[in-house]
């Protein structure tokens, strides 16, 4: 008894797997004889997967541009600390406003003595002038005051020269180290190191040279002028309050180190237990999370829209599906004459309606990369596709195609083979 059950069964299995392939060839060989009205109607398809791709890949590609470029000028095991950091709305701008306090140079130096697990500190004191040299001039320079502990901080490679030092700090020394640009325009062929350039009508002399750091959104990186922020004070003076950075001694001391500084300005600025911190603390990891919920709020606003194309070109399959049961009436009579299930002929164009769009999703697959590749090529755009929004396209586009052939496949099944035949 269990071995007949057990053949019977697979005498099921493979009846059903025959006419899958059956139904496959069927639909094969139908795309195939109407090979121009199959590519008009992956158009649809092909433009949606691929539209979905190459935004995912522009989404991607801006989310890992801006998380590399934050690693590279703010740093791993990094915070700043200033006075107004960070507003989530108007109304709390407007409270940190009244509540927080200016940071002094007196905080960093405070900061410096005290903090145990501090390894490296560095204020960023921010000013644009024009620099000098001989008839040549590069106009807007983007001026830093900054400690030698910058380069611990944030990634900074010099080409030519060498970083102001901790006597330079100490003494207010008027050092500077350029940008490639500025070294560029105002330099050209001729050695930058040991010349002095006029920042505001008072001379620094160039002790190096930053590697080329290109563009971030559009703005060049290579118009910085770091100088000692003693120095800095000097010339400028101290207008505004102060913002320094701080990094960790490692990974397992990143928070601590936070609380750490925390507790020490909070001494400072006299602060009861109970009482809200007068400054900010942001830390690298929370940028990076910013920026994570920046790029996925793009992509739930911008992905759907796209994936409306799909939806158009299953509208389009659908109607052609409509139309090829029409045409193909007597051959699906004759069939069902032949001995042919409702569930084949479902099963026959389902598959169709299926091959269509996966085969569209290929095409646009394959479109999406190449134009993804031009576009990173040819443009400072960066492109990233990832497999999450291949299998996003691929997966919708799929199941546009089953839900896109449901309603003809089942028409096409609930023909009568007598009246489909007195058709032919």
């Amino acid at each position: 008894m269990v071995s007949k059950m057990a053949i019977g069964s697979k005498r099921k299995r493979t009846a059903s797997h025959s006419a899958t392939w059956e139904a496959f060839f069927i639909a094969v060989d139908s795309i195939w004889s109407h090979k121009l009205r199959s590519v008009l109607t992956l158009l649809g398809v092909i433009i949606g997967v691929a539209s979905v791709v190459a935004v995912g890949g522009a989404i991607e590609g801006f989310g890992s541009y801006m998380s590399g470029t934050l690693s590279s000028v703010f740093g791993s095991n990094t915070f700043m600390l200033g006075q107004i950091l960070r507003a989530d709305s108007y109304d709390e701008y407007e409270e940190k406003i009244k509540r927080n306090k200016p940071i002094y140079l007196n905080d960093l130096r405070a900061v410096e003595n005290r903090c145990q697990d501090c390894d490296a500190i560095s204020p960023r004191l921010n000013s644009t002038d024009d620099a000098k040299y001989g008839s040549h001039i590069f106009y807007e320079a983007r001026v830093s005051g900054v400690s030698a502990d910058l380069p611990k901080i944030q990634e900074l490679e010099l080409s030519e020269g060498r970083f102001v030092s901790e006597l330079d700090v100490t003494h207010g020394r008027p050092f500077a180290v350029i940008g490639a640009q500025i070294r560029e325009d105002l330099f050209g062929p001729v050695d930058a190191v040991g010349k002095q350039i006029k920042l505001g009508g008072e001379s620094f002399t160039v002790i190096g040279v930053e590697e080329t750091q290109g563009s971030v959104m559009g703005q060049s990186m290579d118009s910085n002028i770091y100088i000692p922020y003693t120095a800095f004070l000097k010339k400028y003076g101290l207008r505004s309050s102060i913002r320094f950075r701080v990094r960790s001694s490692s990974d397992d001391t990143f928070i601590p180190t936070q609380d750490e500084v925390r507790q020490i300005m909070r001494s400072r600025h006299k602060l009861r237990p109970s009482q809200k911190d007068t400054f900010d603390i942001i830390g690298s990891d929370t940028i990076q999370d910013a920026i994570g919920d920046f790029t996925g709020a793009i992509a739930m606003v911008v992905t759907p829209i796209t994936l409306i194309s799909l939806i158009v070109g299953g509208i389009v399959i659908m109607n052609i599906m409509l139309v090829t049961v029409t045409e193909r009436t007597a051959e699906i009579g004759m069939r069902k004459a032949l001995g042919a299930k409702r569930s084949n002929i479902l099963l026959q164009f389902l598959i169709e309606s299926a091959l269509l769009a996966s085969l569209g999703g290929a095409i646009g697959i394959l479109i999406a990369y190449v134009a993804c590749v031009i576009i990173e090529r040819t443009t400072p755009v960066p492109m990233d596709i990832t497999l999450v929004y291949v299998f996003m396209a691929i997966g919708t586009s799929a199941i546009v195609g089953l839900i896109s052939g449901l309603y003809p496949a089942y028409k096409a099944s609930k023909l009568d083979p007598i009246v489909a035949l007195s058709r032919a």
